[in-house]
């Protein structure tokens, strides 16, 4: 789906990033402008200025005598948010919410420690205003409202840690939670023991216990990939 308001230079990039992260065009594939052009129906400037966004990216590189070429995997833009959007809506999507939920367990657990040594006393009161508002929306089936104060609490966490490089897994964390909810990774009601551990990483960041805040957090992420090992292995 095109996402709205991002006109024909959205409906081309929604056409091909999914395309290629999904392998429909290997490594090493030629993109021709005007064939692509004539088949989505757009002109060629349209379709030049998305193949410049997925050359930024790195999803693709121009070559002279060539044309723009698909790059190897290993060097897509792993990290940026719309890369991880098309990868986890394709057939790869149980790797990728693995990748990247290994990747939170790396970075959250001391991100928390960090907050608790550095968060404000306005960051402390999003944390519990956040963990406060999964608590209200964990019960029936209402993940879209749990989703937004998860999010919430996550960026927060990553913010508070004082670390501009944590805080920059932001949208990161946002993409593999909202995949997550999106894609039915998730099941109806969230963990209780999840939710409540929440509310713990909370308080600990609020009494300045480093050591608890990291080892809850740690508990979060743990609960998080043996879902995954249920509902996406």
């Amino acid at each position: 789906m095109t996402t709205p308001g991002r006109g024909l230079h959205g409906r081309v990039l929604d056409t091909l990033g999914p395309a290629i992260t999904a392998g429909e065009y290997p490594p090493g594939s030629v993109l021709r402008t005007d064939e692509l052009a004539q088949r989505l129906e757009v002109s060629r400037s349209v379709m030049r200025e998305a193949l410049r966004v997925l050359e930024s990216m790195h999803l693709v590189e121009s070559r002279r005598r060539v044309g723009v070429t698909v790059r190897p995997r290993c060097e897509w833009d792993v990290y940026d948010p719309q890369v991880i959007r098309w990868r986890l809506a394709g057939a790869d999507r149980p790797r990728q919410l693995r990748s990247l939920t290994v990747l939170r367990s790396a970075v959250e657990p001391v991100a928390a420690g960090l907050a608790a040594q550095h968060a404000t006393a306005e960051q402390c009161a999003e944390l519990t205003e956040s963990a406060l508002g999964m608590v209200a929306h964990s019960r029936g089936h209402r993940l879209e409202g749990y989703l937004v104060h998860d999010v919430a609490f996550h960026r927060v966490i990553l913010r508070a840690s004082g670390n501009e490089m944590f805080a920059r897994l932001g949208d990161v964390v946002a993409e593999v939670l909202t995949g997550r909810t999106e894609h039915e990774v998730m099941f109806e009601d969230p963990d209780p023991a999840a939710v409540t551990l929440h509310v713990r990483v909370a308080e600990a960041v609020r009494a300045g216990d480093a050591e608890a805040a990291e080892r809850l957090t740690r508990e979060i992420t743990v609960g998080a990939l043996r879902e995954l090992d249920i509902l996406a292995p």
